[in-house]
């Protein structure tokens, strides 16, 4: 599959919907000089080409009550329990990431929880999934980094 070229209206386009994804596209245009007609065609182009695949919200999980993050190293009993495990996996609504990874662990995870206690009753939910031979817990003490912005101006440049 051919790469999809995106000039630097595109690229502007994309900075200014992943700092807010609710940016009206008039107001885009307005700031790009262009009119919205035109932000709303890149746009599509960009969804059609896959580049954009929907949009997020970004919740402030303190406020919500769930500000404790842990993340959860899986170790599995055999490899081709994979695809079973991560299908109970998906059925925990806490755990929130979750990779197949090589190294270590066979998958690894993220969750949110309210507190320890509530983590613990998650951690032990996977630990008694079928399949899985042990977890290995670390917790989160800060997310220091969550910047999207630096990755998508570096693959700008390297366009």
């Amino acid at each position: 599959m051919a790469k999809f070229k995106l000039d630097e209206v595109d690229h502007q386009i994309l900075d200014m919907l992943i700092e807010n994804t609710r940016t009206p596209f008039t107001d885009i245009a307005k700031k790009l000089l262009i009119s919205a007609g035109t932000v709303h065609v890149r746009v599509k182009k960009m969804e059609d080409a896959g580049i954009i695949r929907g949009s997020s919200l970004t919740l402030d999980y303190e406020k919500l009550g769930y500000s404790f993050i842990a993340y959860v190293g899986v170790f599995l009993e055999k490899t081709h329990q994979t695809k079973f495990v991560l299908e109970r996996l998906h059925e925990i609504p806490y755990i929130t990431v979750a990779h197949i990874t090589t190294g270590k662990f066979n998958i690894f995870c993220k969750i949110r929880a309210r507190d320890t206690k509530h983590a613990k009753e998650v951690i032990f939910a996977v630990d008694d999934i079928e399949g899985v031979y042990r977890t290995e817990t670390m917790i989160s003490m800060e997310e220091s980094i969550n910047d999207k912005k630096r990755l998508m101006h570096r693959i700008f440049n390297e366009l």
